[in-house]
């Protein structure tokens, strides 16, 4: 096996170390949490307030819930990849491939200033989204990030040590 593949092989093993770790539990169950909570809102007093609206404010309401329900559905998609990584259903690379089909930039909200007529608890549940998006957007690049990137993450020697030791095995 060339150091190249040792490498790649070193950082797949920490990158999927990482959806076992203890920030990814959490993560997951806040997410998982959050979309629950948002159902329940929704369904419940979210429609009596929804009600409630004006004519133009209830239009936005209907426009920011929905960006809201597909921007935690894409979070949860996410989520549920990654742990069945975790739990060894799927390989990273396989859920690398699956991910294509998550689209964790999808439905961004809409101005300050639409969102601010919304009822404070929908208001609450888009920017815990949003920062919940943050944290899972991060956690992507650090996971999926090209093995050349993470290269450079770790020991700043790694790039010469990799180049010595492919010196040694070719002679």
């Amino acid at each position: 096996m060339s150091g190249r593949s040792q490498d790649e092989s070193a950082l797949v093993k920490f990158s999927e170390r990482l959806t076992s770790s203890a920030a990814f539990a959490t993560l997951f169950r806040q997410g998982m949490d959050l979309v629950e909570e948002t159902a329940a809102y929704l369904d419940g007093a979210g429609r009596i307030e929804a009600r409630a609206l004006d004519r133009a404010v209830s239009l936005t309401y209907a426009t920011e819930s929905m960006r809201l329900t597909t921007r935690l559905m894409q979070m949860a998609s996410w989520l549920l990849l990654h742990r069945a990584v975790k739990e060894g259903e799927m390989t990273l690379t396989q859920a690398n491939r699956e991910k294509t089909r998550v689209k964790l930039s999808a439905a961004d909200p809409g101005a300050a200033d639409v969102i601010e007529r919304l009822p404070p608890q929908l208001q609450e549940l888009i920017a815990r989204s949003m920062t919940l998006q943050a944290k899972v957007r991060r956690l992507d690049i650090t996971i999926h990030a090209p093995s050349t990137e993470r290269a450079g993450t770790g020991n700043p020697l790694a790039p010469h040590l990799t180049r010595l030791k492919a010196a040694f095995e070719t002679t």
